[in-house]
């Protein structure tokens, strides 16, 4: 059950991780048929909340909203963190922060989820949640996570982890994909690609952070392609070749490629076979049609190719994954 969600701050918080949490749990999508969150912000020390743009947060500090939290979200903590010890007024963070840290022990004694978005992990760490669990956090401070938890294993490749009920992200952008994951996981892929629909992201993104070490994803922009992704999505069963789906665009094969991999990141075959993938997540959980069928039904013609992908998607087989999140109630 995924009812309250409450992100506690740090005393120097990063505004676009918390405005991740914010943006996946606090808008009201009831229009849609999405669902709705108890979402709350509290100060996670009794010290002013800032941001390293100069603006502060007002928040009450009450860290009992954490006690019967279902979901527990620590956002990143600006450049100065607690790998830092010392913030930009010289306060002790790992001192004033022992109230949050006793509280998050106490959540996840209690079977509540906890996660961190970006250097939220080093809070976890603080914690002791990370250790004996695999981890990771942006590239840039992977290494330095690893040195001070020696005891965590921690992932510098992946966009996320989970790691029940402990789950941790990359940096930036991939706190999304570590949300929408949570969602999915706890209400189903129509609910998370509901999400991801209005936010205008991708429900899944393929691969690690080590892609976006040198080169970062071009941002997605679907003005132009928007209405033939959605004819794709709307076709999966069809032999959607390029040279299909450039037709549909009435661009030459070329030009739809290359626009294609600008506005999406990604290449027109990975872009089909990943959401293909997500179409099948739907149908295991939703359903009781045999696997073989499901692959007919989504483009893939057989349950061995649908195996292939969900395997190098989801890291789990389709099997597998309709035992975690079939909805028995819908499919009896």
């Amino acid at each position: 059950m995924l009812k309250k969600v409450v992100v506690p701050l740090l005393p120097v918080t990063e505004a676009f991780e918390l405005g991740v949490a914010c943006e996946v749990f606090g808008v009201d999508r009831s229009d849609d048929g999405l669902p709705t969150y108890d979402f709350s912000l509290v100060a996670g020390s009794p010290e002013p909340i800032r941001t390293r743009f100069g603006y502060g947060i007002d928040v009450p500090y009450d860290l009992d909203q954490l006690d019967d939290a279902d979901l527990v979200i620590v956002p990143a903590g600006g450049t100065y963190t607690l790998a830092d010890c010392i913030d930009v007024r010289g306060v002790d963070i790992d001192s004033c922060m022992d109230p949050l840290l006793d509280k998050l022990r106490a959540a996840v004694a209690r079977g509540a989820k906890v996660a961190s978005l970006c250097s939220g992990a080093y809070v976890l760490g603080a914690a002791g949640l990370l250790d004996g669990r695999k981890c990771t956090t942006h590239w840039k401070h992977t290494e330095r996570l690893a040195e001070r938890h020696p005891a965590a294993t921690v992932d510098p490749n992946v966009l996320y982890v989970d790691d029940d009920p402990v789950l941790t992200s990359a940096g930036t952008a991939a706190g999304i994909d570590l949300c929408l994951h949570i969602v999915r996981k706890a209400q189903g892929s129509a609910v998370a690609n509901g999400i991801a629909r209005r936010m205008v992201v991708p429900p899944h993104r393929d691969g690690g952070q080590a892609q976006y070490v040198a080169t970062p994803l071009a941002a997605t922009a679907t003005d132009t392609l928007g209405p033939v992704l959605d004819w794709m999505t709307e076709h999966l069963a069809l032999d959607l070749s390029v040279t299909a789906m450039a037709a549909k665009a009435s661009m030459s094969p070329r030009t739809f490629a290359r626009r294609f991999q600008a506005e999406t990141g990604s290449t027109p075959a990975r872009w089909l076979r990943d959401q293909r993938v997500l179409a099948a997540q739907h149908f295991l959980e939703n359903s009781n049609l045999p696997v073989d069928v499901i692959a007919d039904r989504v483009g893939f013609g057989s349950g061995a190719v649908l195996r292939q992908h969900f395997l190098r998607l989801r890291r789990t087989t389709p099997q597998t994954y309709r035992r975690a999140f079939r909805d028995t109630e819908r499919t009896a």
